[in-house]
């Protein structure tokens, strides 16, 4: 063989060689770290596998890492991105006008250091501003838990038909100190006219009863109650319903009368009747109504948006009458006279309105027709009587008594 042919064989056998022993090493460094992520693979299999109590306590402690890398969120806002015909103003429970509150709700406690105003009127982390640029002056405030900030403007209104830009900034931080990940932006557009939106009205105690009245219940049998009934000051005796016939809820009495099923708590009801009366009062005090005497006090067949609405007449439900609205929407009725709905007629909601927000404060007697429909709270001076077959969806709170026929009331959800 040629010595050139030689070097050559020579050179190439050493290549491969030292090539082999590369890979070796490379195989040697590299195998440990293979063993490693096999491991870590298995791991994360047996703990997602939610076989065993360890799985899951893998699993959760993974999702509350992720959760805190993740940070705070807003998780709603009102009015809501894009919402319209929003009032220029709120009508607070105590006759308190002040411009709309704007307000978001974050998903886990809030920093209230990065958020509230500090001093009252200054606004760094949450401002309101019209379209045009123009800021609007307010205050920031957490509520009790601080997971909801309000921007309250100073001003006793917004503008009319003026589009608004609500902006939260990575300024606001959780009670751990991690920020929004991004600015939180939302618009919304007033009313073209000025409209103050009602508070509604506080029941307390009174709030949990479908039936509360000053004199007693009379009932032709069988009615179907879901909620709480209760009578004060008169005895258990007039309260006039079957333990069947209070389908969900507790029949209350001051003494030892009234429905076997009955449970006596006069204190309860004492507060609650008194809570019932400061309802009516305040409902009743409520001033700058948006419509005096609509209809001449001829209702049915309208169509009644959201506000304060006073009558000194009867008010008549001769037709169908609908109320349209939002879900935070409030109707207030104030009646120097009467109720009278006519026989097969309704009250209907439309628009996500809900009937836990509709007040109908009355001075005199409150009459729902045979077969027809009621929605709302009724706070009644004198009688709500409920003729054959009528329905409620409501609260019937009367300051005498209240007359069943075969009728169904159901107190509002929530």
């Amino acid at each position: 063989m040629a010595a050139s042919t030689r070097d050559r064989l020579y050179t190439r056998l050493w290549r491969v060689q030292m090539k082999n022993e590369k890979m070796y090493r490379l195989e040697s460094l590299f195998k440990p770290l293979m063993w490693l992520l096999a491991l870590l693979l298995a791991t994360l299999v047996t703990g997602c596998g939610g076989a065993s109590d360890g799985g899951s306590t893998a699993e959760s402690a993974s999702k509350s890492a992720l959760a805190s890398v993740a940070g705070p969120t807003v998780i709603s806002t009102n009015p809501s991105d894009d919402a319209i015909y929003i009032p220029t103003s709120t009508h607070g429970s105590n006759n308190i006008v002040t411009g709309t509150v704007v307000s978001a709700t974050f998903s886990e406690p809030m920093d209230p250091a990065t958020l509230n105003s500090s001093p009252a009127g200054t606004q760094l982390t949450f401002t309101l501003k019209e379209t045009s640029g123009n800021s609007v002056a307010g205050t920031v405030t957490m509520n009790a838990a601080n997971t909801v900030a309000s921007f309250t403007p100073s001003g006793s209104a917004l503008n009319t038909n003026t589009s608004y830009t609500a902006t939260i900034t990575t300024a606001a931080r959780n009670a751990g100190g991690t920020a929004l990940a991004v600015p939180v932006v939302w618009h919304f557009t007033t009313s073209a006219i000025a409209f103050a939106a009602q508070a509604p009205v506080s029941l307390g105690t009174a709030g949990t009863f479908a039936i509360l009245t000053k004199t007693g219940v009379t009932d032709v049998y069988a009615s179907a109650i879901n909620g709480d009934v209760g009578a004060s000051p008169i005895t258990g005796a007039a309260i006039g319903l079957t333990c069947p016939e209070v389908m969900t809820g507790l029949i209350y009495s001051v003494d030892a009368a009234g429905p076997p099923c009955k449970v006596t708590n006069a204190t309860l009801l004492t507060t609650a009747i008194g809570d019932m009366e400061i309802a009516y009062t305040n409902a009743a005090g409520r001033t700058f109504p948006d419509f005096v005497n609509l209809g001449a006090g001829e209702i049915g067949g309208l169509t009644l948006s959201p506000g304060l609405y006073k009558w000194g007449t009867d008010v008549l439900i001769s037709t169908d009458v609908t109320l349209t609205g939002g879900p935070n929407d409030v109707w207030i009725f104030q009646i120097a006279g009467g109720i009278t709905q006519a026989n097969g007629t309704r009250v209907t909601m439309a628009g996500g309105a809900l009937p836990k927000n509709v007040f109908w404060q009355s001075a005199g007697e409150v009459s729902i027709g045979t077969t027809a429909h009621f929605e709302g709270i009724v706070l009644a001076k004198t009688l709500i009587a409920v003729k054959t077959g009528a329905s409620v969806n409501g609260r019937l709170l009367a300051q005498t008594a209240v007359t069943l026929q075969q009728n169904s009331v159901t107190q509002p959800a929530p």
